[in-house]
């Protein structure tokens, strides 16, 4: 894969090479009220990954949630609990930084919510943010994300964007030359999903995270799985002629 150099340099380094971490790992409540949450083991694992010291400098994308100032809010509190300086990028109604890539290239994590997938895509395609996505993780700023935070950097996989009924989607980011399937134990149309899509080819080689459980890819190169909660797994899903194969990983707690 071709390196595309970044356009500045005006950022502390992070990570020693382009990392993504993908999950289906949210956050846990602390009770009171539905805003009132907290960050798991997963978001300071990410800092220590990014190599980013005692006050991590992470920049919250919800895009696919549109953006929502409550739950952005929300967010910017559970991240502050693990001492992290936070900020959030915003696309509504217009992009809320004047230099998008000079405040994302000096960030040690980039995190980006649920939602809706092709929404994110469409949305981050106008902009340019997919472009820029790429200098910023070649950089070494460390990608993370849960669900369609999770999905978006690999070919494709899985979704709920257009309804109830999962479809696929086949136009990722595709730095990550697989398919993706969060919630793989979460959402009963998940694993049957995949598994015809691999089969068929429509997605290549794939992986696969149960609620709580993620990946970490050096380069395009899955490194580990690992997860908050003990039980869940990653899988590795494969095709062996016109069906698929789904192996679960070795899968680390955290």
């Amino acid at each position: 894969m071709p390196i595309v150099r970044p356009r500045r340099q005006n950022r502390r380094m992070s990570a020693s090479q382009p990392t993504i971490i993908a999950t289906s790992i949210g956050f846990q409540s602390e009770g009171g009220d539905i805003w009132n949450i907290k960050a798991g083991p997963a978001y300071s694992f990410a800092a220590k990954v990014a190599g980013a010291g005692a006050h991590p400098r992470l920049c919250i994308i919800g895009t696919a949630a549109g953006d929502n100032p409550a739950w952005n809010n929300a967010i910017h509190h559970a991240f502050s609990k693990l001492d992290m300086v936070v900020s959030h990028l915003d696309l509504f109604p217009m992009p809320n930084f004047d230099d998008v890539e000079a405040h994302l290239m000096r960030q040690d994590v980039i995190w980006v919510s649920g939602g809706s997938t092709a929404n994110l895509l469409a949305l981050w395609r106008v902009h340019g943010l997919d472009v820029i996505l790429r200098r910023v993780w070649q950089a070494g700023v460390v990608l993370m994300g849960v669900s369609a935070g999770s999905l978006c950097w690999h070919v494709g996989g899985t979704t709920d964007s257009y309804g109830p009924t999962l479809r696929p989607l086949t136009d990722g980011l595709a730095f990550l030359p697989y398919g993706n399937s969060p919630h793989h134990d979460g959402e009963e149309q998940r694993r049957p999903l995949v598994h015809s899509l691999v089969a068929d080819g429509t997605l290549p080689l794939s992986y696969a995270t149960d609620n709580g459980a993620g990946l970490v890819y050096h380069g395009t190169d899955l490194y580990e799985a690992f997860t908050e909660t003990p039980g869940a797994l990653a899988y590795e899903i494969r095709r062996e002629g016109d069906t698929a194969r789904e192996t679960a990983l070795p899968t680390r707690v955290l």
